[in-house]
């Protein structure tokens, strides 16, 4: 991988973390439409270890909010009762929702590196995305708020976000999607997505690290990962103020025609011949 491929991918990556379009298809497609030769065994570590930059865009944006959940955190345990003050209960759901997809990531993580090689796939689960956005604009009231979150919302968020382990299903699409069909606010719905992000990003980057670490001739393959991290770290922290921006008074149509109409290229261009 070239500098110049590692700093796309970063930029790629980064803006599309957080846009509803799934980020690990964008990694999957460039190579794939540019015609780049890139190590099979350097795609998903790369993919999964640039994450981290996004997830130092959350961090630094939501830092306030973060310090709040921790400080409810510790005092929900420190009081034996996690759900008694409002910061304390949101911090123990986003835990919760949390739970699904560490459990499943882990147990179909060798398909899902199969699926990163896989452009058909990715194509097909793109188009996956676009009638779930659809389906949770047409479908859901936008009316309730984050300060109403039962235990059973965090959980069926938890489950949408399970799924989006898969090239093509849009994490941030399937979470906003999901609660939005819960009857919660847009913004709302992001700003919830953007947090959960961060624990199953770190955990995905630390399960990758230790793979990465037997690699032979691993430190080779660190460079272009350093640039890719800071790449998506910084384009990650604009597109994150963007779309809270964005989603205050448009719907999500748009990305979900994005996802439907690139889906559907790579579907023709992966099976035309």
């Amino acid at each position: 991988m070239t500098f110049i491929q590692a700093v796309i991918l970063g930029i790629i990556q980064g803006i599309t973390e957080f846009l509803p379009i799934s980020s690990s298809a964008h990694l999957v497609i460039t190579p794939f439409l540019l015609g780049w030769s890139i190590d099979p065994e350097m795609v998903f570590p790369f993919g999964v270890l640039i994450q981290l930059g996004t997830m130092l865009a959350v961090i630094v944006y939501f830092h306030k909010e973060l310090g709040v959940l921790i400080t409810g955190f510790l005092e929900g345990i420190k009081n034996r009762d996690p759900f008694g003050s409002i910061r304390s209960r949101m911090s123990w759901l986003l835990i919760l929702a949390t739970i699904p997809a560490a459990g499943f990531g882990f147990i179909v993580n060798h398909y899902v590196e199969d699926a990163f090689q896989s452009p058909g796939i990715t194509g097909g689960f793109l188009i996956f995305t676009a009638v779930l956005l659809l389906a949770s604009e047409y479908l859901g009231k936008r009316q309730r708020r984050l300060a109403k979150m039962t235990w059973l919302d965090a959980l069926i968020i938890g489950i949408f976000q399970a799924f989006s382990v898969f090239p093509g299903i849009s994490r941030s699409g399937s979470t906003i999607a999901g609660l939005m069909l819960r009857n919660f606010k847009r913004t709302d719905a992001a700003r919830f997505s953007f947090l959960l992000s961060l624990p199953i990003m770190l955990g995905a980057g630390l399960f990758s690290a230790a793979d990465l670490s037997v690699t032979p001739d691993y430190i080779s393959l660190l460079p272009p990962i350093i640039i890719g991290f800071i790449s998506a770290a910084i384009s990650g922290y604009f597109v994150i103020r963007w779309l809270l921006g964005f989603l205050r008074n448009h719907s999500m149509n748009i990305f979900a025609l994005y996802c439907f109409l690139m889906g559907s290229l790579v579907l023709y261009l992966n099976y035309a011949g």
